[in-house]
């Protein structure tokens, strides 16, 4: 009994670093102009390192239309931002 409680402690131990590590990581950034008819949105930001790009003013496609309930132009946010079919993609925002 002693070696299953053993072995499903360090099955949850090890599931709970696994997930972690998929955790998203935020971005600072400021909104610069936001198009939700076009699905864009134009941040200028700090540096995306899940995407290893160094900081500077792009725009993003939003395929999450309550995404844009969250992109104000001149707002601070944080965000995050992936690859998604070749694009990049605002996917998270806080």
């Amino acid at each position: 009994m002693k070696t299953a409680m053993t072995i499903t402690v360090s099955v949850m131990l090890s599931l709970g670093t696994a997930l972690g590590a998929f955790a998203q990581e935020f971005t600072k950034g400021v909104v610069n102009k936001v198009d939700a008819k076009a699905k864009k949105v134009t941040i200028k930001h700090e540096d995306l390192k899940n995407l290893d790009m160094p900081g500077m003013t792009m725009v993003f496609r939003v395929d999450d239309p309550a995404v844009f309930d969250k992109l104000k132009e001149g707002s601070n946010v944080e965000f995050v931002a992936e690859r998604v079919n070749g694009k990049l993609v605002v996917t998270q925002v806080k």
